[in-house]
């Protein structure tokens, strides 16, 4: 087997999320900036096993997309160019952040480690790719 890797797509930067090998665990990768998540990405599934990439797909309450999700669509076939083997697949996202932020606070981090939005942005990865393996 191989892994599945997780995408919290965000202006700014991206959070990353993995599973282990055996699609069991996953855990946090990396927060990237936006303009470099695809060349982060080749890079990583070159050197690791990858077979499926989750984007997170943020709507608004009433069901409809949010204006990011033609950014995330667009970065989904830039890689399926580079990657046409591997498994693509969307799921909704909404309220990882706000989940990602309880996480953070009750697993006691300090203050200024709460308000460090690159380990939100990875949480937030982690909550979809669980949520996507109904592990939550």
């Amino acid at each position: 087997m191989a892994r599945i890797l997780s995408i919290d797509y965000g202006l700014k930067r991206c959070g990353l999320a993995v599973t282990d090998p055996l699609q069991i665990i996953v855990t946090p990768l990396d927060t990237i900036e936006t303009p470099q998540i695809k060349d982060f990405l080749i890079q990583y599934m070159n050197k690791e096993e990858v077979e499926e990439i989750v984007f997170g797909w943020p709507t608004h309450k009433d069901g409809n997309p949010t204006h990011i999700t033609g950014n995330i669509k667009k970065l989904q076939l830039d890689i399926e160019k580079q990657f046409p083997n591997k498994k693509y697949s969307f799921t909704d996202e909404s309220f990882s952040s706000v989940m990602a932020k309880q996480i953070i606070l009750s697993s006691g981090v300090n203050k200024k480690k709460r308000r460090d939005k690159a380990l939100v942005d990875k949480i937030s990865a982690v909550v979809i790719l669980q949520r996507y393996l109904n592990h939550i």
